[in-house]
């Protein structure tokens, strides 16, 4: 991953978690494939930036965990999304693409 990915990924690792678990209960490899896949391999989230987020999001009571069996019979902590960690993704993300809009504008209008 580029320089660019690598700063963007680490400014809103918090947002895309939040997002992924708005899609229902997943495991950290889950949640780490999940926006893999989804950004066509743009995006590549390591365990050593996943787990420190997901502790993080807990701490803030914007997602619990459990341990469960995963379909491969191992055990794995499985994380979900709690009502506030719901209006947080939500102000995360109208702050998210405001920023992104006021980017575009300054990046379709800039002249020397």
């Amino acid at each position: 991953m580029g320089r660019g990915r690598s700063e963007l990924l680490s400014g809103t690792l918090d947002l895309l978690i939040l997002k992924t678990l708005s899609v229902g209960v997943l495991h950290g490899y889950g949640i780490a494939q999940h926006i893999r896949r989804l950004s066509s391999d743009a995006l590549r989230v390591e365990e050593g930036s996943l787990y420190p987020a997901l502790q993080r999001l807990q701490a803030k009571g914007f997602a619990t965990s459990e341990w469960k069996r995963s379909p491969t019979g191992r055990q794995a902590r499985y994380y979900r999304l709690t009502a506030a960690g719901r209006r947080q993704l939500g102000l995360e993300e109208s702050s998210f693409l405001d920023s992104v809009a006021a980017i575009t504008r300054v990046l379709r209008r800039a002249e020397p």
